[in-house]
């Protein structure tokens, strides 16, 4: 099948709330157009450089989502034009998008990322360190950032259980936030989760984003 045909049997089985984020790392312009031309606007990336160079010479129209571990040096390529950060691990992480994005007069959206598999190799905060850094007297002073809602991964595994779980742990914590920290905040509604091989899983425990990158694009190849 084409990626278009992939796109459009995708999408005919995403409940309306649910944006389908296209996964194009590592996957040449050509593919994202093919993309592109058939109506997909969000692409997700998780190597600044490469989203940049992508973001240079594509449509404008684009919603470019930074999915990946974001270091500290690269953010200042992508905070000129990305629409959102799902990938938020750290208060250090935060105070340096806020400081790079009052360089540009933006306000950047960012997801908290928390760790929900069981693999130690998964970034993320925990709940408790998540509201530490919500009541610190740092995080009222980024006037240059919108926590718009929560990410995760779930464990690679073949145990739709375990999946299952996991899900539910972030949309836990995404209901617990939203009481206690952003229940007047309407922009705090996202939750990230689900990719090619549980999206269905994620949609049913409430993900309102599902990153999908191979069952649209093919099996990566790691060649731009």
């Amino acid at each position: 099948m084409s990626i278009a045909s992939n796109i459009n049997d995708i999408r005919s089985h995403l409940p309306e709330h649910v944006k389908l984020i296209a996964v194009s790392k590592f996957k040449p312009v050509s593919d994202l157009m093919e993309a592109y031309n058939a109506g997909q606007r969000l692409f997700g990336e998780n190597k600044a450089q490469e989203m940049t160079a992508k973001h240079e010479v594509m449509p404008k129209d684009i919603e470019w989502h930074f999915i990946g571990h974001l270091q500290t040096n690269k953010i200042k390529y992508i905070i000129p034009y990305v629409h959102c950060i799902h990938s938020i691990d750290s208060a250090h992480l935060l105070a340096e998008v806020d400081k790079q994005a009052a360089k540009h007069g933006r306000t950047v959206p960012c997801l908290l990322q928390f760790h929900i598999a069981t693999e130690e190799t998964k970034f993320g905060f925990s709940y408790e360190e998540a509201v530490e850094m919500l009541q610190s007297p740092e995080f009222r002073t980024w006037e240059h950032i919108a926590i718009h809602g929560v990410m995760g991964m779930a464990t690679n595994t073949e145990d739709n259980e375990l999946i299952r779980k996991e899900f539910r742990t972030l949309k836990n914590c995404f209901d617990r936030l939203k009481a206690d920290y952003f229940p007047q905040q309407e922009s705090f509604r996202e939750i990230s989760m689900g990719m090619t091989g549980d999206y269905p899983i994620a949609i049913e425990e409430g993900s309102t984003m599902v990153r999908i990158g191979s069952a649209i694009f093919g099996a990566r190849n790691y060649q731009l």
